[in-house]
């Protein structure tokens, strides 16, 4: 476990140039070395929404059974797991023409 620091030790914060610049650090550093968490206060969202849109998809009856099969077998809603494949397929494609 490491020792609770005090304020004049935290290190100071890099200014950062992008989102993605921010997350590789914070991926390879502890935010305990900047950041005082004792002083850190709870904050509650309720007004919250997902950023997602209703759309209207037909689908052949014997996609959506593969689909409701396959998502049973990892015990998730076949919802979820469609939009999962969307996503999958769709980096796929922006990393192909990224490619070209």
């Amino acid at each position: 476990m490491k020792p609770m620091m005090n304020k004049k030790s935290l290190k100071t914060l890099p200014t950062f140039r992008s989102e993605e610049e921010e997350r590789n650090f914070w991926a390879r550093k502890d935010s305990a070395d900047y950041i005082d968490w004792t002083k850190a206060k709870r904050v509650v969202f309720p007004n919250l929404t997902p950023s997602v849109r209703t759309i209207s998809l037909r689908l052949p009856v014997t996609i959506i059974a593969r689909l409701k099969q396959l998502a049973n077998k990892r015990d998730m809603p076949y919802q979820s797991l469609l939009k999962m494949f969307l996503a999958e397929r769709l980096n796929e494609e922006v990393a192909e023409q990224g490619r070209r």
